[in-house]
């Protein structure tokens, strides 16, 4: 057993490591040797921690930057652009097709401005991985690069990837849903160099921007796209429909040669915004199937039916709902038509009227009315009539709401106003928690029927996504010319097919994340650099990846991140 020994010589002391043994039965001395002085063994244990602990340590953000490579580099994204658009101009040290993955990666895990690309790369671990060093990704190079790429080229490319994703993952596509929504921009009015842009009906409320229009069409599995159209913002969704239709029939056809396999028949879902008897037309010609949606207010006939004539759906699958199906003409043809009511909706429908929707309409209206009754105003009794007619604009609200406006000089008008309750509970019965679906599907069970509706709910998702400001992100979009707006929604929606597929291949492996979860708990496990500062030259570098906890072991293993991280 060693231990530490002083001596005491000439008052000062010294320090020896001893090793004792049992010799012979007794204690004894076998071997020693000098340590130094306190302050020598000081020192040497100063030069021991100097070495190993580093001058200064980096943190590069590691996994979810590996995991959306990996999933990019195995569909080789990059290859099918190249293929249709080329090498791209002389001089530029990456293609076309690996500007446009990496702008798509940045997409899924840090949305950044094309001049923010290189700071961003420099905060990853990617240029060690990738190979590619982040002067590369310079925002100038990167446009000089899109220059090669032509809009053909890029409905190209979007029919090969899609190919690609439903052949490497076989996704069902016998049903898909269909949405529109739209995006701002920050374009001067006076920019005539994108036709695209223009001022609408915007989804975000921003009215004072130019917006563009943006048509999805996505799996029931997974959400994933299939196929987009992006569109100018001035006009409606209804009108777009049968180009996104047209589009996705070609694609579907496509998809089902380059598999070997005989087209099926294929199901689009869709809300009642894309409803038209020209787009009901449009739809029958392509031999298309539907299931879609009509306002319920617009089938009086329908939901003041009694709640008798309803009978339970599939309690194990959707609770309380219950259904009410026949036929009626509807757009022009006589189409099966489902009434459905859950009490879910019917409860949050009611909640969310008197406690927003008439609260806030109440609100407006006691505020008139203090107004009126201090006597200040000098709005006529006709401009006051139309306020009211303002507050008071929703259906629902109008329905309910009553009020009486006496006096005739400004200085005399008051405001009574009240809720009808008879009114207040009419309307309930009559149109919350109901749902109106129609469809060709003449033999499918009413259920399956509202369980494809209900995968509608992946397109609104989608869009819900893309205007996530942290990751997947189409927002914002500072581009002011035709052909970059259209890159930019290249990049938006393959960012958003990988993150989707992330998705889907975490769910196939039992974990059931949102794409923001996801993506965090990748995130979370960064890759540290730890460096040692040698007499001279360059620090010597030493790499390792975080501590990992819970789901980021299954997470490491899923996306094989062990092929991206440090070796040393």
């Amino acid at each position: 057993m060693a231990s530490l020994y002083p001596k005491k010589i000439s008052g000062k002391t010294y320090w020896y490591l001893r090793e004792m043994a049992r010799v012979g039965g007794r204690p004894k001395m076998v071997s020693e040797r000098y340590v130094g002085t306190a302050a020598e063994i000081e020192a040497l244990l100063d030069a021991r921690e100097r070495q190993i602990m580093p001058d200064r340590t980096r943190h590069l953000a590691f996994g979810d930057v590996a995991a959306t490579w990996g999933m990019l580099e195995d569909l080789g994204v990059a290859g099918i652009i190249d293929a249709a658009a080329g090498r791209g101009p002389a001089g530029l040290p990456l293609s076309p097709g690996t500007y446009l993955v990496l702008a798509a990666l940045n997409r899924v895990v840090d949305p950044c401005s094309k001049r923010g690309l290189v700071d961003w790369w420099k905060r990853t671990a990617a240029d060690r991985f990738t190979k590619i060093p982040a002067g590369a990704l310079d925002h100038r190079r990167f446009w000089d690069a899109m220059h090669a790429v032509s809009l053909k080229d890029l409905e190209q490319v979007s029919q090969a990837i899609a190919l690609r994703i439903v052949e490497a993952y076989e996704l069902d596509c016998s049903s898909v849903a269909l949405d529109m929504t739209n995006f701002a921009t920050f374009i001067a009015t006076t920019n005539g160099k994108a036709p695209i842009a223009q001022r609408g009906k915007a989804k975000q409320k921003r009215t004072d921007l130019r917006i563009v229009g943006l048509g999805l069409v996505v799996t029931r599995d997974g959400g994933i796209p299939l196929a987009w159209h992006a569109y100018p913002g001035d006009r409606p969704d209804v009108t777009q429909f049968p180009e996104m239709i047209s589009q996705l029939r070609t694609r579907y056809e496509a998809i089902t040669a380059a598999c070997g396999q005989q087209p099926a028949e294929m199901t689009v879902v869709f809300d009642a915004g894309q409803n038209s008897q020209d787009n009901f037309t449009h739809l029958a010609a392509t031999g298309l199937h539907y299931v879609g949606s009509v306002p319920s207010s617009d089938c009086p006939d329908l939901t003041a039916l009694p709640a008798s004539a309803r009978t339970m759906v599939d309690q194990q699958r959707f609770g309380g709902l219950t259904a009410f199906d026949t036929r009626r003409v509807t757009y022009g043809a006589g189409r099966r038509t489902i009434l459905t009511h859950s009490p879910e909706l019917h409860e949050s429908q009611a909640a969310g009227f008197d406690g927003t929707t008439l609260a806030k309409a109440g609100k407006k209206l006691d505020d008139l009315a203090a107004t009126l009754a201090r006597g200040k105003t000098r709005r006529g009794k006709d401009r006051v009539e139309s306020e009211i007619a303002t507050l008071t604009r929703k259906p629902w609200v109008r329905r309910v709401v009553t009020w009486q406006l006496s006096g005739e000089q400004p200085k005399d008008l008051r405001l009574t106003w009240g809720i009808d309750p008879q009114a207040r509970t009419a309307l309930e019965e009559e149109l919350f928690g109901k749902h109106v679906l129609i469809t060709d599907h003449d033999h499918w069970p009413a259920a399956e029927v509202i369980a494809a509706y209900r995968s509608q709910s992946e397109a609104e998702f989608s869009f819900r996504q893309l205007k996530d400001p942290r990751v997947v992100s189409f927002s914002p979009m500072h581009h002011w010319t035709e052909h970059n707006i259209r890159i930019h929604t290249f990049t938006c929606v393959l960012a958003l097919q990988i993150a989707h597929l992330m998705r889907l291949k975490a769910r196939r492996a039992g974990l059931h994340l949102s794409v923001r979860a996801l993506l965090g708990k990748l995130a979370a496990i960064e890759e540290t650099v730890l460096l040692y500062q040698g007499d001279r030259g360059r620090p010597r570098a030493r790499r390792m990846t975080t501590e990992r906890t819970g789901d980021q072991h299954k997470l490491y293993q899923i996306f094989e991140l062990g092929k991206h991280a440090p070796r040393s």
